[in-house]
């Protein structure tokens, strides 16, 4: 009697691993560029140790991606809280990062979308300069830089204060001419060098331009030492990076939030900004960088 119900005992142990062995794989969606990169080699890497299967779709637009997890196509992906402030739900009013964050939690649950721990990171907008001729003029935010271009406006017209810009940026409603009533910047056409986003970290490092728009988490920032510039007035809208999963995923997957949870506070800007470096400037795959992270944390 006893060795049959150790049998049965055994047979049921055996069904069960053998059912979860068989269960779908999480799908982890993540977009198409460096950061989205090692976010999602980092996520794999890490729920894999924790005995989940993951399968990553990388390079995936933000549009259809957002689709994809309403229609139940993919369970989970890291968004950014400005991207579905704005984004997704159309809301342009400037809010603090909590409020942003508070906002998006709420819309997207009636989505059955859930928003986990936002990660203590923003990849928003800024201005940025070589870090030599900020800290040599005391530029440290916006405003100061502002007052420098009024300044040399003023003293010295023949000279230009030249600001690199991304095409997309120079022409959005919300870009630069709402930016520049925000500041009450003046620039005159000449000043403002429009190119191809990745080009802006260059000109800046080269002194092709006096200072030029970036974004805070990209590697380059570190790599190249420039100096990111206080958005003193708050224009830019917070862009914490968040893990947003469905909610019937995480009700089906026990341990699922807790351990997205866990990478999420591991993750600030000069964390992403030095993993990004490595991939960006150091030329190592997001895996190697991500494994490597992980290990460091003591979570592999």
């Amino acid at each position: 009697m006893n060795l049959k119900k150790h049998l049965l005992g055994w047979l049921a142990a055996t069904l069960f691993v053998s059912a979860q062995a068989q269960a779908a794989p999480l799908i982890l969606a993540t977009k198409s560029f460096t950061e989205q990169h090692i976010l999602s080699a980092m996520t794999v890497q890490y729920l894999q140790k924790k005995g989940f299967q993951v399968q990553p779709q990388t390079n995936i637009a933000t549009v259809i991606s957002r689709n994809a997890m309403i229609n139940k196509q993919i369970d989970m992906t890291w968004e950014y809280t400005g991207t579905s402030l704005i984004i997704f739900n159309h809301i342009n009013k400037r809010m603090s990062p909590q409020e942003s964050y508070d906002t998006v939690k709420r819309l997207d649950a009636k989505l059955g979308l859930v928003w986990l721990k936002p990660a203590d990171m923003n990849n928003t907008y800024a201005f940025a300069m070589q870090r030599k001729r900020a800290e040599a003029e005391h530029i440290n935010t916006m405003s100061e830089m502002v007052a420098k271009i009024e300044q040399i406006r003023q003293t010295s017209p023949d000279k230009n204060w030249l600001l690199g810009l991304d095409l997309e940026f120079a022409g959005r409603s919300d870009g630069m001419k709402p930016l520049q009533q925000a500041y009450r910047m003046q620039l005159d056409r000449p000043q403002i060098r429009q190119m191809d986003p990745g080009l802006v970290y260059n000109a800046i490092r080269d002194g092709f331009v006096d200072a030029g728009l970036i974004y805070t988490t990209d590697g380059r920032v570190k790599g190249f030492d420039l100096k990111v510039l206080e958005d003193d007035k708050g224009f830019f809208p917070s862009y914490a990076v968040t893990p947003v999963v469905r909610k019937d995923t995480l009700d089906a997957n026990p341990g699922l939030e807790e351990a997205l949870n866990t990478l999420s506070g591991h993750l600030n800007n000069d964390v992403i900004s030095t993993l990004n470096a490595k991939v960006d400037i150091e030329h190592q795959s997001p895996q190697q960088v991500a494994r490597e992270f992980l290990q460091q944390q003591k979570l592999l």
